[in-house]
């Protein structure tokens, strides 16, 4: 049989890796910007949410 793996092993590897270390990411930039909220801080939190929901959704 040849089979083919749809993802590289190393990506997924990286990708679930990522998928560990933004949640505690997100939950730490959202206490920031309700403490401290600049336009960074926002666009930033912005940002990681956006990633983290493509990762779960398999969109990357």
């Amino acid at each position: 049989m040849n089979f083919r793996w749809k993802y590289n092993p190393t990506f997924l590897r990286i990708k679930f890796g990522f998928k560990q270390v933004l949640l505690p990411l997100i939950v730490f930039q959202f206490i920031r910007t309700v403490l401290f909220p600049t336009s960074f801080d926002v666009i930033l939190l912005g940002l990681l949410a956006l990633l983290y929901v493509a990762i779960v959704l398999d969109w990357l």
